[in-house]
């Protein structure tokens, strides 16, 4: 299984199909960025591809962590999302892209 790797540039739709693809053949994925810009397309990529997963029954569980990486020589800080599925009823009751929304008192229960 390889790193998805995302810049500013990636479309988020085109990311979140992959990390969809992924997910469903080893149910896990790993996303790595690099810069402000590159982190909001991963985190949104990550946001559709859990509508995606939808339809399997799927939710994600995502760990983010810091890694140093070398790009042409020069060292780098890059956020490394580890992502994992889980079934959907094991998923707390949290807000999905397809209107339904938590209230606060579930989600302090999650924190």
């Amino acid at each position: 299984m390889d790193t998805i790797k995302v810049s500013a540039k990636s479309r988020s739709t085109a990311v979140a199909g992959a990390i969809a693809g992924v997910i469903r053949e080893y149910r896990k994925a790993e996303v790595q960025a690099i810069g402000a810009g590159a982190v909001n397309q991963a985190i949104k990529a990550i946001a559709i591809a859990r509508s995606y997963l939808q339809q399997d029954q799927l939710d994600l569980a995502v760990v983010p962590t810091f890694a140093e990486v070398d790009i042409n020589g020069e060292e780098r800080t890059a956020v490394r999302m580890y992502i994992e599925s889980r079934p959907t009823s094991e998923a707390p009751d949290v807000p999905h892209s397809n209107g339904h929304h938590a209230e606060v008192a579930d989600l302090e229960a999650v924190v």
